[in-house]
């Protein structure tokens, strides 16, 4: 408490009283005091949540007004769901660099309830999903390619005689994939064979699934060239049979004024799609 007061150059009793101000306008305890500790409580990490949020918002705004007298560069804040094709969105932000060069970008990966959350906050100017937005909140653009599914698995494991795998061919085996997938296009993918398979573990980052892949531990499923699959990685590639594909969707919130980096990168994103 003491340190803090020092930070924020007012007394320790003044940032008491303001602490516990605080909690009585909440209606709720904020930290649990110990002797020589202070502690959040649960409410307290949810207001610090959405304190930082708040923070943020604001630093973007900030941003925002300052890029619009930036007619060589400005703020991008891009939220990105996991693909090789994310190569697209590259190549964009390389070719808008080369005409303004004091663009700066900052990205946040994650999966599609991660990143729509913050783009729905106003956090994000644009992300990148990996399934159809709701068309009455966002406007989207369609990636040239799509993602196609497959399993991952060590390459001296019995199965990599296999070309492919079949929904049957999964049944009971040990899975990893990622929870948002499995419950919706492994599911749909897999018929009535769904009700055989065993989600071994959930992972929102592919690499890390490999990771246990690779200890034995069970089979990825995941898009393809996300992973080094070449000859001495130690893993296969197999793609899944009916052929498994997943869209990609540049979204950005309906109605939201750009600022004027944001509508050159959407225009030079409709150039390189």
């Amino acid at each position: 408490m003491t340190r803090a007061a020092e930070r924020l150059h007012v007394t320790q009793p003044t940032l008491s009283k303001a602490l516990k101000s605080l909690e009585d306008e909440l209606n709720k305890k904020l930290f649990t005091r110990h002797s020589f500790s202070i502690r959040l409580t649960d409410e307290g990490v949810l207001l610090r949540d959405r304190a930082e949020d708040l923070v943020s918002m604001a630093d973007k705004i900030e941003k925002e007004f300052i890029s619009l007298d930036e007619i060589s560069g400005g703020e991008l804040f891009l939220g990105l769901a996991e693909s090789y094709h994310i190569k697209y969105i590259a190549d964009t932000i390389k070719s808008l660099k080369d005409r303004y060069p004091k663009l700066r970008y900052h990205i946040t990966s994650g999966d599609t309830e991660q990143v729509a959350e913050k783009l729905q906050k106003g956090l994000l100017d644009f992300v990148v999903l990996a399934e159809e937005p709701e068309k009455s909140k966002y406007e989207s653009i369609v990636f040239p390619e799509a993602d196609r599914w497959g399993l991952v698995f060590p390459a001296d494991d019995s199965l990599a005689k296999k070309e492919s795998f079949c929904p049957s061919d999964l049944r009971g085996m040990p899975l990893f994939c990622s929870e948002q997938s499995w419950y919706q296009e492994i599911k749909n993918w897999a018929g009535d064979d769904f009700g055989s398979f065993h989600l071994e573990g959930s992972f929102r980052l592919s690499y890390n699934g490999s990771v246990f892949v690779k200890a034995g531990l069970g089979y990825l499923l995941t898009f393809d060239k996300l992973l080094d699959v070449s000859s001495g990685s130690g893993l296969v590639f197999r793609p899944l049979t009916p052929p498994l594909e997943t869209k990609l969707y540049l979204v950005w919130k309906k109605y939201q004024p750009l600022t004027p980096i944001a509508e050159r990168f959407l225009e030079q994103v409709k150039t390189t799609f």
